[in-house]
């Protein structure tokens, strides 16, 4: 366990269902002493009384410390969750994973589905998986390429969705900050525009702390209400934001 934590601070902020009307978020964020993990759950192809906002909550509370290889963590995490409730692969919700752990020499991050972790240190580095943005437009239901090859991969029933997670770490003395979002934040850099880059983001947190960026965005998706100019299935997504700090000055 490392001698000093980074600096934490987050916003959460619940968006709309499908038809429009206000409902919980199924976005999570899991402070521990070692680590931030961040989940967005999304609900099963075959919708039964367990959502992805379901998920996303069981999900985080099986995390407790992360000692061990984030992939192994995380599987073992999804395999607990599914022996625990009898979770069936294709047929259940499922949640994207962010995770950040640090330790006095050490930043290691692993990221499954759509929610970026961005490392600031002498350059910014976006770790980020891409594989059901690009299925996106080129298939019908993309549930139906879930957690199979050629298609995405994404915390559901099968603990070897883990092992296909993004994966990269770094000393410990080359990272000043780190950002980790769900795509109802990130949205405001790869889809919007919003921000002129990441280090933008990262510079209002400082200045005005993370709420101000999920303003920012929640204020431009209310000035496109009929979702016009960025095509989106829903008005607001839910927004989940982490900050982490690792030293003085580092906005």
């Amino acid at each position: 366990m490392p001698e000093t934590t980074p600096e934490i601070t987050t916003a959460e902020r619940a968006g709309v269902g499908l038809d429009g009307r206000p409902r919980p978020t199924e976005d999570r964020i899991v402070v521990l002493p070692n680590a931030v993990v961040l989940l967005d759950g999304a609900t099963s192809p075959t919708p039964r009384e367990r959502d992805g906002g379901w998920h996303s909550r069981a999900l985080a509370d099986e995390f407790r410390a992360l000692d061990g290889d984030l992939a192994d963590e995380l599987a073992q995490a999804i395999d607990r969750l599914a022996t625990r409730h009898g979770l069936t692969p294709g047929e259940s919700p499922s949640s994207t994973v962010a995770m950040v752990r640090w330790t006095d020499d050490s930043v290691d991050a692993l990221v499954l589905a759509d929610s970026p972790v961005v490392v600031f240190g002498e350059r910014v580095e976006v770790l980020a998986d891409h594989r059901l943005r690009d299925l996106r437009g080129k298939v019908d239901r993309v549930t139906d390429w879930r957690n199979r090859d050629g298609g995405f991969w994404v915390a559901e029933a099968d603990p070897t969705a883990a092992y296909r997670a993004v994966r990269r770490s770094w000393r410990r003395d080359e990272v000043r900050a780190v950002l980790m979002a769900t795509d109802g934040v990130s949205c405001g850099v790869d889809d919007y525009g919003l921000f002129a880059n990441w280090q933008n983001v990262l510079d209002i947190t400082s200045a005005n702390g993370p709420e101000a960026v999920l303003d920012t965005i929640r204020n431009a998706e209310a000035g496109d209400p009929e979702r016009l100019r960025w095509r989106r299935s829903k008005v607001h997504d839910d927004q989940a934001l982490a900050v982490l700090r690792f030293g003085a000055g580092t906005g």
